[in-house]
């Protein structure tokens, strides 16, 4: 292929890793007889609690679910504010107005996109009652800087770590450092279960207290009720949801997490090449890593553009048959967020990401040839002003 040839063939923003081994667990559950919540759940969350280091694992049906959750479980509601940084998915932000709490936002680190710690405690008021870090796009934030203000101002910390499958903190796994954690398993993560998602805790009672939660309430799960020698009595003790995941769920998590060190170490391979493909290109300012010992997870490859109008850039890329996402609007500018909660504050170095964010394909199965397509086509792009 010359630099100059376009592919016939569409490159996906992301495609599912899905192996014979996959679809094996799946169709073993699926004859099984039990596909709701049981047995494989189990061992689901105890292949967690032993990634993590947590003491406690509850799958859930989303990382959504699971976020809300831990916001009512915690207690959090009217009157209470909670910190998070405007770039995050709006799910996050959705969940803290639907408890009656208000989203306070503060400011990123532009290189990493991650939460500044140094703007951090400025938002703290006399409502705080939690703050949400994002360890955004697989590059752990700050925790040592976000969990010592929060301790100085008796804060939960809840991570965001939809993105941090894999990923460390000074040796320390995502999910790991005493405080809620939250993992999603959407088709574009690092290991899917189709959707779902897990809580991972160090708090006994927290971790009953949201199992509770998860299913209405119920203190007893399908499984203890329904096995051999089950009891189906049931009391509830808190009206709850229907949160819970499935054991067909989880045979596919269960599969895919045995990969993930595979999954992981070639997206870091992708993305090293990426970084040297687009080195030095005008226009385009590539993802930072923190400067503090880390693993990066690498579950989007986010790069600024800064040399044309992103909607140009996007409409270059489909026409060099290039998938693309967008990861994420910033929260604060959202219709809602301003028509519901008013002005807010001015957050310069998320606005100036928020311009010019795309995250360019990224998944195992891509090859080195795919890369090497993209960051040609990038090029060119910049480079010619191509797009409508």
């Amino acid at each position: 292929m010359t630099d100059l040839e376009k592919r016939e063939t569409f490159l996906p923003f992301n495609r599912p890793t899905i192996a014979d081994e996959d679809v094996e667990a799946v169709a073993s559950c699926l004859r099984s007889g039990w596909i709701t919540t049981g047995p494989r759940c189990g061992e689901f969350e105890d292949l967690f609690r032993r990634l993590t280091g947590a003491s406690g694992a509850v799958s859930v049906s989303s990382a959504t679910a699971g976020m809300h959750l831990l916001l009512t479980a915690l207690g959090i509601g009217p009157g209470d504010e909670v910190i998070t940084p405007s770039l995050t998915f709006a799910s996050t932000v959705n969940q803290i107005v639907l408890r009656g709490a208000r989203p306070v936002f503060v400011d990123v680190e532009y290189g990493t996109l991650n939460l500044d710690p140094a703007r951090l405690e400025e938002a703290v008021t006399p409502r705080t009652k939690a703050v949400i870090p994002v360890h955004f796009a697989g590059a752990p934030a700050d925790m040592d800087g976000i969990l010592k203000i929060a301790e100085r101002h008796g804060l939960f910390v809840i991570e965001d770590a939809a993105h941090a499958l894999g990923t460390t903190y000074r040796g320390v796994h995502a999910g790991g450092f005493g405080v809620p954690a939250v993992f999603s398993f959407h088709p574009i993560k690092n290991i899917t279960t189709g959707e779902g998602g897990m809580i991972t805790v160090d708090d006994a009672a927290l971790e009953a207290k949201l199992r509770l939660l998860r299913f209405h309430g119920i203190a007893r799960d399908a499984w203890r009720r329904y096995g051999k020698g089950g009891d189906p009595s049931y009391d509830v003790f808190d009206p709850g949801y229907k949160y819970n995941l499935t054991d067909l769920q989880a045979a596919l998590g269960i599969s895919q997490l045995r990969r993930l060190g595979d999954f992981n170490r070639r997206r870091a391979s992708l993305a090293t090449r990426y970084l040297e493909g687009l080195a030095g290109v005008a226009g385009l300012d590539l993802p930072a890593v923190p400067p503090y010992p880390h693993e990066h997870s690498w579950h989007l490859f986010v790069v600024k553009v800064t040399g044309m109008e992103r909607e140009r850039f996007w409409a270059g890329l489909a026409d060099w048959n290039i998938g693309y996402g967008l990861h994420f609007p910033a929260a604060h500018l959202l219709d809602y967020v301003r028509g519901r909660l008013g002005p807010q504050a001015t957050l310069p170095e998320t606005e100036r990401a928020a311009r010019g964010i795309v995250s360019l394909p990224l998944y195992p199965a891509m090859t080195e040839g795919d890369v090497d397509y993209v960051c040609r086509a990038v090029r060119r792009i910049l480079a010619a002003g191509e797009g409508p």
